[in-house]
């Protein structure tokens, strides 16, 4: 029986890519879901296909999902509250992000700006704020945090990006300094085939053709890994225990190691 069979856990940025895909992997080894992402419509199709991979692996595939940003209050807290009423809430997983490629840092809308920062810096800090308290007194707790090598890199054209990365990445350190008893990591996903990636590789704007061409050099290299591929590494590190990474970072290849 898997470890994650019949926990509650939270899954932001479920409407797409990773995290969609991890919460498929963790409905089909029987964990139940509160899926989150800004997107209504994407969001059901996430929450029906998790409820089928549920049922086809013999488990019951009750979810829940709560639409709206992550950085909101009352997003995070009904997030929280539904799962604790689900019971057993152990864990969750900060997929949530906004890349706004192209534009150069002077350049960038700051509604855009604020898109970016809200989705990996407020949004992770909202669910440490709401999530925290509960998950210190669960056993065997955990919360993972998407990071990105771009949190360690210059990069034009996704500045903004790389800063909140960074800044997220930061914060993890800081939580599993902070409270120990909850197992927190940053994972690294590695370059995935998302819909991030199709938006860098057609961007507008005073640094498009650098970030371009970096983004497009990846993908005719067919260096891209699927969302499938990525999530399933992760949900098999937080099978064998977060608490190795402990304010530290995993990638696909720690999966295999």
């Amino acid at each position: 029986m898997s470890f994650l069979a019949n926990k509650t856990v939270i899954v932001t940025g479920a409407s797409s890519g990773v995290g969609r895909a991890a919460a498929q992997e963790l409905a089909e080894r029987g964990a139940r879901l509160v899926l989150s992402a800004r997107a209504v419509d994407p969001l059901k199709a996430a929450l029906e296909a998790c409820a089928n991979a549920s049922h086809e692996a013999g488990f019951p595939g009750d979810h829940a999902m709560i639409a709206g940003s992550v950085a909101k209050a009352k997003v995070a807290e009904s997030l929280v509250a539904t799962a604790m009423n689900m019971g057993a809430f152990t864990g969750l997983i900060h997929a949530a992000g906004v890349l706004a490629p192209g534009p150069a840092l002077w350049e960038l809308d700051p509604d855009r700006f604020q898109d970016v920062f809200d989705a990996s810096v407020h949004g992770a800090w909202m669910l440490i704020h709401t999530a925290m308290p509960a998950l210190s007194h669960m056993e065997n707790s955990f919360a993972v945090f998407l990071g990105s090598g771009a949190a360690e890199i210059t990069q034009p054209g996704i500045a903004a990006y790389c800063a909140a990365k960074a800044a997220e990445e930061h914060m993890v350190r800081q939580l599993a300094v902070e409270l120990p008893q909850v197992a927190s990591m940053v994972y690294r996903p590695g370059i995935v085939d998302t819909p991030m990636q199709a938006k860098a590789r057609a961007s507008t704007g005073e640094m498009a053709d650098k970030v371009s061409a970096v983004f497009s050099a990846w993908h005719e290299r067919g260096e891209l890994l699927t969302p499938q591929e990525s999530a399933c590494a992760l949900v098999s590190l937080i099978e064998g225990g977060v608490r190795r990474f402990h304010g530290g970072i995993a990638t696909v290849a720690d999966a295999s190691g």
